[in-house]
């Protein structure tokens, strides 16, 4: 079992994701770490898109109702603006790790059951989601340090191993081993990295 399956276990749509943020973090500091992340540049629209999910999470732990739905009008206000604006549909309900960081903007698409480990990189074009209608709660698990290039496609119930890499405009439809490098359409496993 890879430290993605042990972080990120699956559920189905009868037992969702718990609402936390990871490793137990404030809000305040898991957002200051993702600032550091992305070069300490607040206008970076892919830092806003992350610091709105973290929001979203953080606003279902807020026990006071009329305070939680301030909150919510706030995030979802901010989250379509961020989809509108930049074109990053990152929904709360995604389980995102630490240190998620999104290169650049546009065309980003993830399933909101989606879930995706430490220190990952996304770049833009790229869909994170089901392949089919009829099975609509199946949703991709990306381990860690999981480098995605522009215009990838990952797609179904499918694991990508820590450190895999997917190529640019790759259409990843089955599992990627750890430390494995994946291209092509439909996406082919051609390497995997040396070990140190």
């Amino acid at each position: 079992m890879t430290l993605a399956e042990k972080m990120l276990p699956r559920t189905t749509a009868a037992e969702p994701a718990s609402y936390a943020l990871p490793d137990g973090l404030s809000l305040f500091a898991i957002i200051r770490e993702d600032l550091l992340h992305h070069d300490r540049d607040w206008t970076l629209p892919g830092f806003r898109a992350v610091a709105v999910h973290r929001l979203g999470v953080w606003h279902r732990t807020i026990r006071f109702r009329p305070l939680r739905l301030i909150v919510k009008r706030i995030h979802l206000s901010l989250y379509r603006r961020v989809r509108n604006r930049y074109g990053i549909e990152l929904p709360y309900t995604v389980v995102i790790g630490r240190r998620l960081k999104i290169e650049h903007q546009g065309a980003i698409v993830v399933h909101g059951y989606a879930r995706i480990g430490n220190d990952c990189v996304i770049r833009q074009g790229v869909t994170i989601g089901n392949r089919t209608l009829d099975r609509r709660y199946d949703a991709p698990v990306l381990g860690c340090n999981v480098e995605v290039g522009a215009g990838a496609k990952i797609l179904g119930d499918v694991v990508l191993g820590d450190r895999c890499r997917i190529g640019a405009n790759a259409v990843v439809v089955c599992d990627v081993p750890a430390d494995a490098t994946a291209v092509g359409i439909p996406a082919r496993i051609i390497g995997k990295l040396p070990e140190a």
